[in-house]
């Protein structure tokens, strides 16, 4: 008679994954913050490239006379 049920020695991504980064909490803690400033980072860069192209000409850069410096002498 066969076992039923073969159970694979390598696992899958998800049981890599947890072997990786779930077995210490110090390495957990470390993923969950570096991927929280990494995401905020991702979306930062995101919303700020959307609000640009949606505003171009209503920025202050883009009125001519407010958005010029005045020339140093």
């Amino acid at each position: 008679m066969a076992p039923a049920v073969q159970r694979r020695s390598g696992g899958g991504v998800f049981e890599g994954l947890y072997k990786v980064l779930m077995r210490r909490n110090s390495v957990y803690v470390t993923f969950v913050i570096v991927g929280a400033f990494a995401g905020e980072r991702a979306v930062d860069y995101g919303v700020h490239k959307i609000w640009e192209r949606n505003n171009v000409g209503k920025r202050y850069e883009d009125i001519p006379v407010l958005g010029q410096r005045p020339a140093e002498e």
